[in-house]
């Protein structure tokens, strides 16, 4: 089953778009792991980033977890966040046409 997460980013004070840039080597990374059918950035009206994943299942994410490339992603940013992450694995449930009714 399908499972799509965000996981929402706090910068430090200006460092919103040097964070984006750091995320950039993991987010590469994390493309080739198994599962992963989207792992994309978005810069938030409040100044946060978000990324928005999709996984085949939930096997996937859970190993992405732990992952090497994650380990990278991490590694990146550490010094550009507030915190850890805020992240909210959630269940698709499709809704109108197949194209626009799910991730």
């Amino acid at each position: 089953m399908t499972v799509v997460v965000t996981a929402v980013f706090q910068p430090k004070d200006g460092k919103q778009k040097e964070l984006a840039e750091a995320m950039r080597r993991g987010i590469e990374a994390v493309h080739t792991e198994q599962g992963c059918e989207l792992y994309a950035i978005h810069e938030a009206e409040d100044g946060t980033i978000t990324m928005i994943e999709k996984w085949t299942s939930a096997e996937d994410l859970d190993t992405h977890g732990d992952s090497d490339q994650v380990k990278i992603l991490r590694a990146d940013i550490a010094d550009l966040i507030e915190g850890p992450a805020t992240v909210t694995r959630m269940t698709p449930i499709p809704a109108g046409t197949a194209q626009q009714g799910a991730l």
